[in-house]
């Protein structure tokens, strides 16, 4: 996955922010449409407050995707080994991973459009995906789909596909290569150090 579509992948989630506050009983669809609205408009404000930023979305993040399934999709086989407080450790620096990654797409693309084009079922009654297409200035729409789960709260995000490839299968293959060279806790360090250094330079977490 390339760095142009790791960044829109992340400012279209950016658009689904605001989804925290949508009412329990909202589509999917019905959450991208209506917020990824308001959102662009957001982007379109260039804040440059990044302090604050961060901290209204990691504060809407946190209600609107299952973060503990996405970093254990994304973690593989490994997850189950790992002690509770490993899985409490990689959680919390995926989280931050993903908030960073979607903080640098605020800033960069100010023009984007998103064309929500349908809903397709899930493999369960549970499950669905949102198919939307993404457009920045100049360039050619770029397929991506938002993986929802019904959870007692609502729907949850816990994957996003971009042209068909999967955010979370895109990690699954770097994690499990660190994991089987430095364990759990070298993939805790290595996520940590990435973040610290990305908080450090300002920009996205690889």
């Amino acid at each position: 996955m390339t760095v142009l579509k790791k960044w829109l992948v992340a400012l279209c989630a950016a658009a689904l922010l605001p989804a925290a506050f949508a009412a329990a009983t909202d589509t999917p669809e019905q959450i991208v449409r209506n917020v990824s609205r308001d959102v662009l408009e957001i982007v379109k404000k260039g804040d440059k407050d990044q302090a604050a930023v961060r901290s209204q979305v990691d504060t809407k993040l946190v209600p609107l995707a299952d973060f503990n399934r996405m970093t254990a999709l994304a973690v593989g086989r490994y997850w189950k080994s790992a002690t509770p407080d490993q899985q409490a450790a990689l959680t919390k620096e995926f989280r931050t991973m993903l908030v960073r990654t979607y903080l640098s797409a605020l800033t960069i693309y100010k023009n984007v459009t998103v064309d929500v084009k349908g809903t397709r079922a899930g493999d369960s009654a549970d499950e669905q995906t949102v198919q939307t297409e993404v457009t920045p200035p100049g360039q050619k729409p770029i397929g991506l789909d938002f993986n929802f789960e019904k959870a007692d709260n609502g729907w949850k995000v816990y994957d996003i596909s971009v042209d068909g490839i999967s955010f979370i299968n895109s990690h699954r293959n770097q994690f499990g290569t660190v994991i089987r060279k430095d364990g759990i806790d070298g993939l805790i360090q290595q996520l940590s150090a990435q973040n610290a250094n990305a908080a450090k330079s300002g920009t996205t977490a690889k």
